[in-house]
């Protein structure tokens, strides 16, 4: 498997709640996940990512083409074979330029042989698996968006030098950062399906085990995944029976009403909230083996779901999340 084991990380719950839901539902919209360094950010989604089964994949294509869906390829794999890989994890570095995270032409081919041909970039690599972004907030705005609308669509579609050329691209798009080193645009944070706040543990026991668990993992890696395998199996059966149930699951009118009625009262802007709120409490549902969605995993979600698409209130200081809270109360008791 290679990594740190997802079931090994020590806390940070609503993180790993997050990204299970994002991993059941992709149309969720992506994890975005702000807090300090250093509490294992990246490492839960590249973790995640590595418990998931391989994906078959055409060999040779360049767009991790689906060979159940050939025809949808640029780089026409009908007919071609194919074999098993692990879930694409794409880092995307902050200094990407729009040609290295779209794709572009190939200009050595070009020159050397006068042929137009398409470069893939970063978004094709990411297709069906993770792409990450450390320090998201310091990304150019233009680039966030090609991101952001590439994610809702599923699609690339690149059409530059000559060349048009439409892929795939669906892939769980997964931010991080600091507040305190910048703020992102809250249209862009709105796109944003789940937003999470990490912090560093307070609890010494649970402190004292991240370092007994790094420490074990860096001098034998291999033994220490192994140690773990069992637990991240289970894991993996839990996603694949929640992704294979998802379809079925129930949401009751009486919830969807709930949904839109805490959505006014916290006065989220847009009609993402409730479509975000009615998919990530369905996904947590199927996670949870139930088929029916209750207002138990309406208030597990609501702060995921809400808490980054709240405006400012200049006469409520206190904290979005407690803001949730409190009309989850005084709304459902």
């Amino acid at each position: 498997m290679g990594g740190f084991p997802f079931s090994a990380i020590v806390g940070q719950d609503e993180m790993k709640r997050a990204l299970l839901i994002a991993a059941v539902d992709a149309r969720i919209g992506g994890v975005m996940i702000f807090g300090d360094r250093g509490t294992g950010k990246s490492t839960a989604a590249r973790a995640l990512a590595a418990t998931l089964p391989l994906i078959k994949v055409v060999q040779g294509c360049r767009f991790n083409c689906d060979p159940d869906h050939p025809h949808d390829c640029p780089d026409h794999c009908d007919g071609r074979r194919s074999h098993k890989v692990s879930v694409p994890f794409v880092d995307l570095p902050l200094g990407s330029t729009e040609d290295r995270v779209l794709g572009t032409l190939d200009l050595e081919r070009a020159l050397a042989h006068g042929e137009k041909q398409f470069e893939p970039g970063l978004l094709a690599k990411a297709h069906r698996g993770f792409l990450y972004i450390d320090e998201i907030n310091l990304l150019e705005d233009h680039v966030v968006d090609l991101l952001l609308d590439v994610a809702a669509s599923g699609e690339n579609l690149v059409e530059r030098d000559g060349l048009s050329v439409r892929h795939k691209a669906r892939f769980v798009l997964v931010g991080s950062g600091n507040p305190e080193e910048g703020e992102l645009r809250p249209q862009l944070l709105d796109r944003f399906g789940l937003s999470v706040e990490v912090r560093t543990p307070d609890d010494i026991a649970d402190r004292v085990e991240i370092m007994k668990r790094c420490d074990t993992n860096e001098q034998d890696a291999a033994g220490f995944a192994e140690s773990w395998a069992s637990e991240d199996a289970k894991i993996l059966k839990r996603i694949a029976k929640a992704k294979a149930a998802l379809p079925k699951v129930e949401t009751p009118e009486a919830m969807l009403e709930d949904m839109a009625t805490l959505c006014k009262a916290v006065g989220a802007d847009g009609l993402r909230g409730e479509l975000t709120l009615m998919r990530g409490s369905r996904a947590l549902a199927a996670l949870d083996g139930k088929k029916v969605v209750t207002r138990a995993h309406l208030k597990t979600i609501a702060p995921l779901a809400l808490r980054h698409r709240l405006r400012r209130n200049v006469l409520d200081e206190t904290g979005s999340t407690v803001r949730i809270e409190r009309a989850l109360e005084e709304l459902f008791g």
